[in-house]
């Protein structure tokens, strides 16, 4: 398993908040703007960590974490749903199709990393 952080998010603006706040705090990052390339880089990369967006192109966040959970090679790393999918159910949908946590956005800066670390091992 690599060092890196995995954030799937097709938006910039959200992709470069999250990037800043990271790597200020030593994290290494690699992005991905789409479901189906963030598969492929959680696969070649083996990330720390996974930081996944549930409305996506291409494939949409549930259908990125089910397909991370069938592949065991990536069955011990983290897939944190950061998300403005706020409303009742949304957050057990994702659980339930393989996160293992939920962020809503907007995120917050002075918590967020702190969020991602605790579920890191």
């Amino acid at each position: 398993m690599s060092d890196h952080l995995l954030i799937i998010e097709d938006n910039a603006q959200n992709f470069y908040m999250m990037r800043f706040l990271l790597e200020k705090n030593g994290f290494s990052i690699i992005g991905a703007e789409n479901g189906r390339q963030g598969v492929d880089e959680a696969l070649r990369l083996k990330p720390r960590a996974i930081l996944l967006d549930i409305q996506l192109p291409e494939m949409d966040g549930y259908a990125v974490a089910e397909e991370l959970k069938r592949h065991p090679e990536l069955s011990d790393v983290p897939i944190i749903a950061v998300t403005s999918y706020a409303m009742t159910g949304d957050r057990e949908r994702i659980l339930a199709a393989g996160a293992t946590g939920y962020i809503e956005k907007p995120i917050d800066p002075e918590t967020f990393v702190d969020q991602i670390r605790k579920y890191i091992h």
